[in-house]
C-alpha cells in the first residue's frame, strides 16, 4: 500500500493546475467521514503531451493513476486484488478496508481520483495517523479536531499543509527531490480548500480567522492561503483575524 499511495500522491504533487476539495461531514456519533477530491485534468493532459514521446513513462506514476477503480472500492481490495500485495497485521487491514479510492471521469477523459474515509471514530483516525507514518495516508489535518456529536473545536495552528510536506520528505526522496516537489507544489495549485458540514444546524461559533467562513447554516468552508503557507515566516503578512481555537456548537 505504501508504494501505491506514494506514488498516486507524487502523481498530483509534481503535476500543473491541480486543485484539491476535502470535505469533512461531522455526524451526531461523534464519527466523521473524510472526502478528498483531486482535480488533475488540465494536469493530465499536459503530462501525456509530455511523456507522449519518452520512454520514462512508468516513473510518472500516471500508470496507476489509471488503475484506479471508477466506483469506491476499499484501499484493502486495491491493494490485494490490484496491485497484488500482501498486507499483514490485523489494525492495518481494519483501516485498510475504511478507506475508499475511485477514478473520477468526465466523458471517456480521467480527470483525478477521491479518496474517502468513511464514518471513522477519534480512534480510528489515530490508527490511522500511525498506520500514515509508514503508508503516507493523506488525512486531512481538520478530521482529527475534537468532535463530540455536538462541539467542533478547531485548532487554528494545525491550518497548514504539514501533511504533504511529510509526505514530501519520506525516506524514500533525497533531499533535492522533496525540495523540487515542494516548490511543484507551491507553484503549481490552483486551489486547496476544506468544507467541514454538520449533519446539525449551527448553533453558534466563537472565534475567527481569515481563512475561515460560514457558508449556511449547516457548514464552513476553509481557503488556504498558499502564498502565505509556503512563505517565509518574516514575509508573511499578519492575518487580521487569527484566534488560536473556533469552537463550533450545534444543536
Amino acid at each position: 500500500m505504501r508504494k501505491v499511495l506514494f506514488l498516486l500522491l507524487i502523481s498530483f504533487f509534481a503535476l500543473q493546475s491541480c486543485s484539491v476539495e476535502s470535505e469533512v461531514i461531522f455526524h451526531k456519533n461523534n464519527t466523521s467521514t473524510t472526502m478528498v477530491d483531486i482535480d488533475m485534468k488540465d494536469a493530465i493532459v499536459v503530462l501525456k503531451s509530455r511523456i507522449a514521446d519518452s520512454s520514462q513513462t512508468k516513473k510518472t506514476g500516471i500508470e496507476d493513476l489509471e488503475k484506479i477503480p471508477k466506483n469506491w472500492t476499499s484501499v484493502y481490495k486495491f491493494n490485494k486484488e490490484i496491485k497484488k500485495l500482501k498486507i499483514e497485521g490485523s489494525d492495518s487491514i481494519k483501516i485498510m478496508k475504511k478507506i475508499f479510492l475511485k477514478s473520477n471521469f468526465d466523458k471517456d477523459e480521467m480527470t483525478g481520483f477521491s479518496l474517502k474515509m468513511d464514518h471513522f471514530s477519534k480512534g480510528d483516525y489515530q490508527s490511522a495517523r500511525q498506520l500514515s507514518k509508514n503508508y503516507q495516508l493523506p488525512i486531512d489535518q481538520q478530521a482529527m479536531n475534537s468532535w463530540d456529536g455536538k462541539t467542533l473545536t478547531i485548532d487554528t495552528g494545525e491550518l497548514t499543509l504539514n501533511g504533504i510536506k511529510n509526505i514530501l520528505t519520506n525516506k524514500e526522496f533525497t533531499s533535492t527531490q522533496a525540495q523540487t516537489s515542494l516548490e511543484y507544489v507551491k507553484m503549481m495549485y490552483k486551489k486547496i480548500s476544506t468544507t467541514l458540514r454538520f449533519e446539525k444546524k449551527i448553533k453558534s461559533i466563537t472565534g475567527k480567522h481569515d481563512w475561515i467562513t460560514k457558508t449556511d447554516d449547516y457548514s464552513l468552508k476553509i481557503n488556504y492561503d498558499l502564498s502565505y503557507l509556503f512563505s517565509k515566516e518574516n514575509d508573511r503578512k499578519p492575518l487580521l483575524n487569527a484566534d488560536e481555537k473556533i469552537i463550533v456548537v450545534t444543536e
